[in-house]
């Protein structure tokens, strides 16, 4: 086991790296769609249809490349999280094995972004091109999307933010209190173990109501929505649990400090 010293900087730089992704995922799904699609040229795309768009292959290149990155990335995603590949990365970094599955994971996720291959010649399922709907609807998916990274950031609260990076795991063992699940009770472990993602109703608002949904942006979409879906298996009684964890949180933000009560 690594000393205490080097535990603390490792699963900082994993929780830096995994914050930095956060925000250029943010850039990535939801400012360069809504905000960027000007082609450099600066005139319109001549875009094909769906079947000539099949015949091409400088589109279907680029999306086989696009489908290579997403399953690397889910493929690392699912891989590590088994429990076969938990036992061997707790063997051999101990403590480190959830800052180190978040930082694997934060890398997967770069690779995606700055590999990402665009197709700006291919086919749209949709496009708002007429007014007014040009203007009011990507003003409609602005708003979609502020509303829903709000809502991400709040469901965190629900959770241990610091447990799911990691900092947590390595400030409890250098204080010596052992394992953070351990203290967990039976119906958050029940929850954790049937919630692969917290926020998927809002990724998938993030991902689907844009202005333009190209061809690129259509395999990303429906890539990630068959994953959440295969990841999310709540049910009522892990939806009750949510609800009273929310509230309690929610109640203790609410309460008066107590120096105002005096």
């Amino acid at each position: 086991m690594a000393p205490a010293l080097l535990l603390v900087p490792a699963a900082l730089a994993s929780f830096i790296l995994a914050f930095g992704t956060g925000v250029e995922f943010v850039r990535f799904t939801s400012l360069r769609p809504l905000l960027g699609g000007i082609p450099e040229s600066g005139g319109p795309v001549a875009r094909q249809g769906w079947m000539a768009a099949l015949q091409d292959r400088s589109i279907l290149a680029a999306l086989a490349w696009d489908l290579g990155l997403l399953l690397l990335f889910v493929g690392q995603h699912s891989l590590m999280a088994t429990e076969t590949v938990k036992a061997w990365t707790s063997r051999y970094f101990g403590v480190l094995q959830r800052s180190l599955y978040v930082a694997c994971t934060a890398l997967a996720l770069q690779l995606v972004m700055r590999c990402w291959e665009p197709v700006p010649r291919g086919p749209v399922l949709w496009e708002a091109q007429a007014e007014p709907w040009a203007t009011w609807v990507p003003l409609l998916c602005f708003v979609l999307h502020v509303i829903s990274w709000l809502l991400i950031f709040s469901i965190l609260l629900v959770f241990d933010y610091a447990e799911l990076m990691g900092l947590k795991q390595v400030y409890y063992h250098v204080l010596g209190l052992g394992e953070p699940l351990a203290l967990k009770s039976p119906r958050a472990l029940r929850l954790f173990s049937h919630l692969r993602h917290p926020v998927c109703v809002e990724l998938l608002t993030v991902l689907w109501v844009v202005p333009t949904l190209g061809t690129d942006r259509l395999l990303l979409a429906l890539l990630l929505t068959l994953y959440l879906g295969l990841a999310h298996g709540l049910d009522q009684q892990d939806l009750r649990y949510l609800r009273a964890q929310l509230q309690r949180k929610l109640h203790l933000l609410s309460r008066p400090h107590d120096g105002e009560a005096e």
